[in-house]
């Protein structure tokens, strides 16, 4: 979970945009969804085999998203995130529960790798928000709760636009930014995560924590797929903030990294320009 790096309010309702607005399911199979709100977005799980496969997802996808939500709320007084707000990075890692761990760490390896433009403490140095990069986390964590065994069917999941295909393909649009219609398509294979930063519903409210200002770089969306949900929430943050050249420097810098694996990016510009890798099929 677009946020001084950006104004990323643990409610944010950016991804749910950007993204994907719908995903179809590979073959002819009858594809069952549950939705629910969490998060401060819209959660959802697509399961092709029937709706008591559709409902075991739910329920566990349901429980992970809920823990996180408990946890990682900046907004809450009582959440843990908050608790630890005033502790520098150091030993917020040592006092996190173990659980979320990895998501703060994520988050302030994204704070080093673009200077401070993702930056996880946006509000001010005590404070805290890991809104640009938990849901994506969360998508993680319910991915492999269901790959203990829960659901054996083709599974798809989505938190307010962070998708990631738990099992089997599934084809997915990433959403023009100039009408209801789809920029371009992309086959999301097995354990592949896709999530989108833009600014499609509020307007341009994404801010580059460097400066404190609104990002105005001619940058419409950015759409990454990559193994990780909870990276490619961050890593398309960090490119729409950063832009075309800076964040081409990023990619090459995170090229070896296993963390990241294979990384394919697609980008929208406002002047129309869309570009990418060929895993990104455009609308002709």
């Amino acid at each position: 979970m677009a946020k001084r790096v950006a104004r990323f309010r643990f409610c944010r309702i950016w991804l749910i945009a950007c993204l994907l607005a719908f995903a179809f399911g590979c073959s002819r199979a009858p594809v069952e969804s549950i939705r629910w709100n969490v998060m401060g977005t819209v959660a959802a799980v697509q399961v092709k085999g029937g709706i008591g496969e559709t409902k075991a997802a739910f329920s566990e996808s349901k429980a992970v998203f809920k823990r996180i939500e408990t946890l990682l709320n900046a907004h809450s007084p009582t959440s843990e995130i908050t608790k630890l707000s005033k502790l520098d990075n150091t030993y917020v890692l040592i006092k996190c529960t173990p659980f979320v761990r990895p998501c703060y760490e994520a988050a302030f390896m994204f704070q080093d790798l673009t200077k401070g433009a993702f930056n996880p403490r946006w509000r001010g140095d005590k404070t805290l928000d890991l809104g640009a990069i938990a849901k994506g986390f969360a998508v993680d964590k319910a991915s492999d709760k269901l790959l203990e065994g829960k659901v054996n069917v083709p599974c798809l999941i989505d938190l307010g636009g962070n998708l990631k295909a738990v099992s089997g393909q599934w084809n997915v649009g990433i959403k023009s930014p100039w009408g209801e219609g789809m920029a371009a398509f992309v086959d999301l294979h097995e354990g592949e995560a896709l999530a989108t930063s833009a600014t499609y519903f509020r307007g341009n409210h994404i801010s580059d924590a460097r400066t404190g200002k609104v990002v105005s770089n001619g940058v419409a969306s950015v759409t990454v797929l990559c193994r990780s949900a909870m990276m490619a929430d961050g890593l398309s943050t960090s490119l729409f903030v950063l832009g075309p050249e800076e964040g081409r420097l990023l990619l090459a810098s995170i090229a070896p990294n296993p963390a990241f694996g294979e990384v394919s990016v697609f980008w929208i510009m406002e002047d129309g320009r869309a570009f990418g890798d060929g895993r990104f099929k455009q609308k002709r």
